[in-house]
């Protein structure tokens, strides 16, 4: 997923500025724009090759562009969002999609285990660790 996405990123970045929210002055979406896409990239070699920081890179992408997807949903219907992601049930329906994509990402840990679980955090990670 963060291989197409960045690719598209890089390839069409004219698709994304349409939600790109607009409390960022619009003067660096473009620049945003492709510096996310090249991160979802490293993210996706990090994944793939389950390097120990790909899962928490790949966590803080995803945070990190959720106020577009935001931006994307509380636009939808408006006529702003181009093609399909103009439809209230696209655009909002995206936003829950976040949650198995972290978790996805959380499971290419180098031992496969979650980072985090009921009972707090893996014997093989903490946020300590990150520091």
């Amino acid at each position: 997923m963060f291989a197409s996405s960045g690719i598209v990123h890089l390839v069409r970045p004219q698709a994304f500025a349409a939600i790109m929210p607009r409390a960022i002055p619009g003067r660096h979406h473009r620049n945003l724009i492709y510096l996310s896409g090249l991160v979802e990239l490293g993210c996706a070699v990090g994944l793939l090759r389950r390097a120990a920081w790909a899962a928490p890179a790949s966590v803080a992408v995803l945070g990190a562009v959720f106020p577009a997807n935001l931006q994307m949903a509380l636009d939808a219907g408006t006529g702003r969002n181009p093609g399909p992601a103009d439809t209230r049930l696209v655009a909002w329906g995206r936003l829950p999609l976040q949650i198995p994509m972290v978790w996805a990402a959380l499971q290419s840990r180098p031992d496969g285990r979650a980072v985090a679980h009921e009972g707090g955090w893996s014997k093989s990670f903490s946020p300590q660790k990150l520091a």
